[in-house]
């Protein structure tokens, strides 16, 4: 059986269960002055969706547009202001789903304000962190790379957002985390832009602290991966992987039983040292997520294939995390992901997708000859300077018109025959 005799396979197994899990579902979502989308109002399938466009045309910003509704803020770490479009006031998002159960979500962002605006089903969110994880999706997408090439800070971040979107403890420590570092960072540089460190009880006010939260993010950080370790290496050797993967929490607090304790006490055996550089040396803030096929990092000695198939393994558990987080398959976002993968991994990463129960997607290419077979099925749309349209390809039909002119035809009342 080939790769997409398998995906079809897997896809037909899907269908013909009577019970499965849920999904989220994006019905419809209208987007103001976001990057280069002046105005989109666009109603989606249940399966969801191709877009079809030329780079640059506005494909990721569509699909950031959507992903900000469950973050609110940039995949791509750009600051509110620099996702308004040029010469605008300000952008606005707002979408209707189900989760599985029907809401209403809208953010806004005014640039001359700077203020951000968050409404669930007509009602402002005062917090922005009530209102993380709103819309549960995963975005896939080349630069996904550098979750295993790059450096510990983005797997660090990913550790982050599969965690605070699951956790409102682990978002409350993480929060509470970075207010004290920021806090202790400051006292360092005041005291060595003086020259002094007499004053050190100003660094040591914010350790407790650091040492309370720092403790619960390494203590859920190592969990997760625990928990998920035995998934990340099967999901390499599906993809095709030979070798033995392995994925570990790599701090030297992880396996402290009296954590709170000797992280307290890191902070101050490394007080003069961070004194001289102004900068605090330890604490999770500084750990990281080692990834090794046959014990050898995947980050310094993995081939761009073995390192976009861990990056998928990662995106697939992150998935994983939020269907059981929210009893929903999240939307499925995906960048022309495949495009620098060869055929056998990326059609079996589409059939461990259909084993799973593909949730709703929104794939975006910038051909229709990079559509997957898998997803030849879902409706097309064409992208182009910001605006869309709707595209059907000649000779493409949508199931549901097809199964009419099938049962037109069986009745002889098909076009053909109406003469």
């Amino acid at each position: 059986m080939t790769i997409i005799e398998s995906a079809a396979a897997a896809s037909a197994a899907r269908a013909s269960e009577t019970e499965t899990q849920p999904r989220v579902r994006l019905d419809n979502i209208a987007i103001r002055d976001f990057r280069n989308l002046e105005r989109v109002d666009l109603e989606l399938p249940p399966d969801g969706a191709v877009i079809v466009g030329d780079n640059g045309q506005g494909k990721t910003n569509f699909l950031e547009a959507i992903y900000y509704l469950q973050i609110l803020r940039s995949i791509r770490d750009a600051r509110d202001p620099d996702l308004t479009r040029f010469d605008a006031t300000g952008f606005h998002i707002s979408a209707q789903a189900h989760t599985p159960e029907p809401h209403e979500f809208s953010v806004g962002f005014d640039r001359n304000a700077k203020r951000k605006k968050v409404m669930h089903d007509g009602v402002e969110i005062r917090r922005l962190s009530d209102a993380l994880g709103a819309l549960p999706s995963v975005m896939f997408s080349p630069r996904d790379l550098e979750l295993v090439s790059g450096a510990p800070a983005e797997r660090r971040r990913y550790l982050d957002v599969v965690l605070a979107l699951t956790d409102r403890k682990y978002l409350s420590a993480l929060q509470s985390y970075r207010a004290n570092l920021a806090r202790r960072n400051a006292a360092l540089r005041n005291a060595t832009r003086r020259g002094s460190a007499a004053n050190e009880q100003q660094i040591a006010v914010w350790e407790p602290a650091l040492a309370e939260h720092g403790s619960l993010l390494i203590e859920a950080r190592a969990k997760w991966v625990r928990d998920h370790s035995a998934s990340f290496s099967d999901r390499l050797e599906r993809i095709g992987e030979k070798g033995a993967a392995q994925m570990r929490y790599a701090s030297p607090f992880a396996d402290s039983e009296a954590r709170y304790d000797v992280l307290l006490a890191a902070y101050e055996e490394k007080r003069s040292l961070d004194l001289r550089r102004g900068l605090t040396h330890v604490g999770p803030h500084r750990d990281d997520l080692e990834l090794t096929l046959d014990d050898r990092d995947l980050r310094l000695f993995g081939s761009a294939g073995q390192q976009r198939s861990a990056a998928i393994a990662l995106r697939l558990l992150e998935a994983a995390t939020l269907s059981a987080h929210s009893g929903a398959e999240p939307l499925l976002l995906l960048d022309d992901p495949f495009a620098e993968l060869d055929i056998h991994r990326a059609g079996k990463i589409l059939v461990m997708l259909e084993e799973r129960g593909l949730g709703q997607t929104i794939l975006v290419v910038p051909r229709e000859a990079d559509i997957p077979p898998g997803l030849m099925r879902l409706d097309r749309l064409e992208i182009s300077g910001g605006s869309m349209r709707v595209w059907l390809p000649k000779g493409f039909a949508r199931p549901e018109q097809q199964t009419t002119a099938a049962n037109s035809e069986e009745k002889g009342t098909s076009p053909a025959n109406t003469e």
